[in-house]
């Protein structure tokens, strides 16, 4: 055991932490890292944000959270690309005295997280978030960009990386199907399960004007193009031909609001379809529990945050059919998965007609809370960051013994 290692085990590690896209910014992968920083802390690191400058952030001075000039990035202005801080990140790093480096996106922060590493001779890690080939439409509407380019891409970014997180199979079969050959570990990002299972004192199903008997289903999601939920709202008619008092809550605001609303009009769904907007990140548990089911027509997710985040709840979920989901919701229970327009709304009836029929099983609930855990997800992120600074203070001893 080198010098290095051992000092190591002495001492917590300071952790940077780089991304395009953190809070105030709602989405999955802000999500994340708030969840890997907060729990990282918790057992006593030093986590330190290296992120861009957003016009929505408060004016408060944070020591461990430096943002970098930005502009909002082309065709998907809710999220930022930083401009400068290539140095500055660096000096800023050296008097952290990092130990390793995690990225968080391919692109600006990114990158400036990967010479930060080089520069200061660390490790540095990587998790991919995005499957960007559903996302080609933002520029210039698919005419520009092609998959293959998705491809050349990341192969670049993740040459020199250290370890690669894959938040699912999915994600990892895509990486290596491109050629990737890093080290990747499948580790499904987690949860604060305690968060879900606190007592609430808001009566949300009061706020939006829906009675306790009234069956519900809800969609939580940016609303993008990509997350398919004009077909969630195209099906609608038909579970309201054996369901008609039911109400579709949607949770999120994105590109798509206006022709969802549009949607919504034309199929004169307004007395069934409520749409609440962008809810804070802390009070959208409150809406899962008050739901019979959580439903989602998407199928450009990497992992899901919002499927675990209902199951916490304890509620039903379905959702549509992969290796992930088949194998995170194996059980009626927990929910169901489809794969086609008559399985989802089938699914989706009998849980609003039937809410007694799967009762829980405390037994399995108890394994997925486990499995789905912020806890247990960190457990696993610092087993990599353990192999990956071995794995670096190895091949520096072999350098220095080669000298």
């Amino acid at each position: 055991m080198c010098l290095a290692q051992i000092e190591r085990m002495k001492i917590n590690l300071n952790i940077g932490l780089f991304t395009d896209t953190y809070f105030p910014q709602v989405s999955g992968v802000a999500t994340s890292i708030k969840t890997l920083k907060d729990e990282l802390e918790r057992r006593g690191n030093n986590v330190y944000i290296f992120t861009t400058t957003d016009p929505n952030a408060k004016e408060v001075k944070d020591d461990h959270i430096y943002r970098f000039s930005s502009i909002p990035f082309i065709s998907f202005t809710e999220r930022r690309i930083a401009v400068r801080g290539l140095f500055q990140a660096t000096q800023i790093a050296k008097k952290l005295h990092l130990d390793i480096v995690h990225t968080q996106t391919e692109f600006s922060m990114g990158m400036i997280g990967k010479f930060v590493a080089k520069n200061l001779s660390i490790p540095c890690i990587h998790t991919y978030h995005t499957m960007y080939e559903d996302y080609l439409h933002y520029v210039a509407n698919g005419h520009l960009l092609k998959p293959i380019h998705v491809k050349e891409g990341t192969l670049y970014f993740c040459h020199h990386l250290d370890g690669i997180v894959s938040p699912s199979k999915r994600v990892l079969d895509k990486l290596t199907g491109y050629g990737v050959k890093n080290p990747i570990r499948i580790i499904p990002t987690g949860i604060n399960v305690e968060h879900y299972e606190e007592p609430s004192t808001v009566d949300i199903r009061k706020e939006l004007g829906i009675s306790e008997e009234t069956p519900v289903m809800l969609s939580v999601s940016r609303l993008a193009y990509e997350k398919n939920i004009s077909e969630l709202i195209d099906a609608l008619p038909k579970i309201l031909k054996q369901v008609p008092e039911a109400k579709l809550v949607i949770v999120g605001q994105g590109p798509a609001e206006n022709d969802l609303h549009q949607q919504v009009k034309k199929l004169k769904l307004e007395d069934s379809v409520i749409f609440t907007g962008e809810i804070d990140n802390d009070d959208v548990y409150r809406y899962y529990r008050m739901t019979n089911v959580f439903v989602s027509t998407s199928e450009s997710e990497s992992q899901g945050l919002t499927y675990i985040e209902a199951m916490a709840a304890g509620t039903k979920v379905v959702v549509a059919t992969s290796p992930y989901t088949d194998g995170l919701i194996n059980n009626k229970s927990l929910g169901m998965t489809f794969n086609s327009e008559v399985e989802f709304i089938d699914d989706v009836v009998t849980y609003l007609q039937n809410p007694q029929q799967y009762p829980n099983n405390l037994e399995l609930r108890k394994q997925k809370l486990h499995d789905i855990s912020a806890v247990y997800f960190v457990d696993r992120i610092i087993d990599f960051y353990d192999a990956a600074l071995n794995n670096y203070d190895n091949s520096y001893d072999d350098v220095t013994d080669e000298e």
